[in-house]
């Protein structure tokens, strides 16, 4: 692969300009990020629809790892979708990845429910959810690689850029289609059957889609290769199996897309699970808070694309990890005070100490909803999970009942273990109602006080995390780009990105909210972004060499 820059091969008599390139490529793949976030923003309602056989608690938590089978097939997705775009084409494929999203999108929409087919309402969710995540594994690499193949390099980074945007785009989409549909047909029935609507939308966005990608030709450069290399190509093989292709391939992975996953679901998902869940701000606040930073968002990708055209690549990223190391830890400690000022008083002036047996106490947490949690240990480390209260663990005598520490107040827990439910309930509530009267005397609040929530200090706050996700992200696209040769790039490219955003980055927010379950402290969780983050930051430092300029007509021996 060379080194100089060189621009894309000259287009053929009725090519789409390049304004139609990059704004077909975008709508596209917007419209696939749409589809993927209506179901992420109505799980509650496809919860009480799809699980209404296994009551509220349980049938959330089923529909948020529903949502997540679309993340964890993406990888798949990669693999097929980057095997048939570096054989047939990039136009083709990525022509049928945003098909199929549609199709399933739509699906949902059609779906009967629990109460009209039964289990088989769920299992055809799940199918339909694996249908998108699959299609989304292929839509980003075809729709990145056929801008970047089209762009000049001087321009590369600012017109992919526009390809990074799309997730912004796609999430405001659905929260603007989701709440004008709701505003308009009225909560009871938008519950009832207007959730639909946003589902069967996707219809009509995908009919455009298609209309303006049938525009498209294939990209110059794989015209040029298919003209000058017509040896015939092993994706799989050259990719991973061949050293040259699959060190680029690692330090992708390691180098980039981890970090990737870690800090943009950091900063976009799990800020706003940590607002919601432990500091107990009201839903419809944050809700207001991420979509306005999403807006602002939409904009910082395209200009840290445009600033890796000016700087290099690996410089702009490195920027937007290391801005992120530096500041989740004291970003989400300032996130406390600015959000419930009255958690952060308490957590200084009476911390929460948990006394007990450490043989009796389990990990605080159930992805299932099956777990009984009926140890003392367990009963008052739930009651303290739920309130989103810090704590530290001491170690007690073997046998001894736990004990809860709140100041100078210790309240005893009670042994829960080997009683009927209904017994075992009653245990559960008068322990709960110990603990909480000790928490609420000792100025822990039950949910964050509106009057005294700081909301410009929170914007700046998160702006933080979002410029670090911005300046790792908007640049991405051309620097993946860049590291391969054309006749393996959509299958060396799609596989790291999706295994960064889809495995590391789909499964932050519950492993992240397990290491708080396990260690007690509110701020542990952040230590699954930062250590994939730091790895990332060693390896690209050391080892990821600078791509700005590529000549993107190599084919590659």
């Amino acid at each position: 692969m060379t080194d100089h820059a060189a621009e894309p091969s000259k287009p053929e008599p009725g090519e789409p300009g390049l304004t139609t390139v990059v704004g077909a490529s975008a709508a596209g793949t917007a419209f696939e990020w749409y589809d993927f976030f209506i179901f992420g923003s109505l799980t509650a309602v496809i919860a009480r629809h799809f699980y209404a056989d296994v009551g509220e608690a349980t049938g959330y938590i089923l529909a948020l790892l529903t949502f997540g089978v679309g993340f964890v097939v993406r990888p798949l997705g990669a693999l097929v979708f980057g095997w048939f775009g570096d054989r047939t084409g990039r136009k083709t494929t990525f022509l049928v990845t945003i098909t199929l999203m549609g199709v399933a999108t739509v699906a949902i929409g059609l779906l009967p429910d629990y109460d009209q087919i039964g289990l088989w309402a769920p299992a055809l969710l799940i199918f339909l959810r694996i249908l998108q995540g699959f299609a989304l594994g292929g839509e980003y690499g075809g729709a990145a690689i056929y801008v970047a193949e089209h762009s000049p390099a001087k321009s590369r980074g600012f017109l992919t850029g526009w390809i990074q945007t799309t997730a912004a785009l796609g999430l405001i989409g659905a929260l603007t289609v989701i709440l004008a549909t709701r505003a308009i047909v009225g909560n009871e029935a938008f519950d009832e059957w207007g959730w639909r609507i946003p589902f069967l939308l996707s219809a009509g966005l995908l009919t455009i889609s298609l209309w303006i990608r049938l525009k498209l030709n294939e990209s110059p450069t794989f015209r040029r290769m298919e003209s000058e290399g017509g040896a015939r190509r092993a994706p799989f093989r050259e990719s991973f199996l061949e050293w040259k292709n699959l060190k680029f391939v690692l330090l992708a992975l390691f180098g980039t897309m981890i970090a990737q996953g870690a800090v943009w679901y950091c900063g976009y998902f799990y800020s706003r699970f940590f607002m919601e869940r432990i500091l107990k701000v009201e839903v419809a606040t944050v809700d207001m808070v991420m979509l306005w930073l999403t807006v602002v968002s939409a904009v910082l990708y395209v200009f840290f694309g445009w600033l890796s055209d000016k700087l290099g690549r690996k410089p702009v990223m490195l920027f937007g990890m290391i801005l992120a190391l530096v500041a989740f830890f004291p970003g989400f400690q300032a996130l406390t005070r600015a959000a419930n000022p009255a958690l952060a008083e308490a957590q200084a002036s009476s911390p929460v100490t948990v006394i007990a047996d450490p043989a009796t106490c389990a990990l605080q947490f159930d992805p299932v909803g099956k777990a009984a949690f009926a140890s003392s240990c367990d009963l008052a480390k739930t009651v303290l999970s739920n309130a989103g209260v810090s704590y530290v663990n001491v170690a007690a005598p073997s046998g001894s009942l736990a004990r809860v520490r709140v100041g100078e107040v210790e309240v005893v827990s009670a042994e829960g273990e080997g009683l009927p439910p209904a017994e075992l309930a009653a245990v559960k509530a008068e322990v709960e109602g110990r603990i909480k009267a000790a928490l609420v005397a000792a100025g822990y609040p039950e949910r964050a006080d509106p009057a005294r929530v700081d909301l410009p200090m929170i914007f700046a706050i998160l702006m933080i995390f979002i410029v670090a996700a911005t300046a790792l992200y908007g640049p991405q696209a051309a620097a993946l780009v860049e590291l391969f040769p054309t006749r393996v790039r959509y299958t060396a490219m799609s596989l790291p990105y999706n295994i960064g955003t889809g495995w590391v980055g789909g499964l932050l927010p519950a492993a992240s909210f397990a290491l708080v379950a396990w260690s007690g402290n509110i701020y542990f969780g952040l230590w699954y972004a930062v250590v994939f983050t730091a790895i990332a930051v060693v390896v690209t430092l050391v080892f990821m060499p600078e791509t700005r300029g590529r000549d993107l007509n190599t084919i590659g021996e």
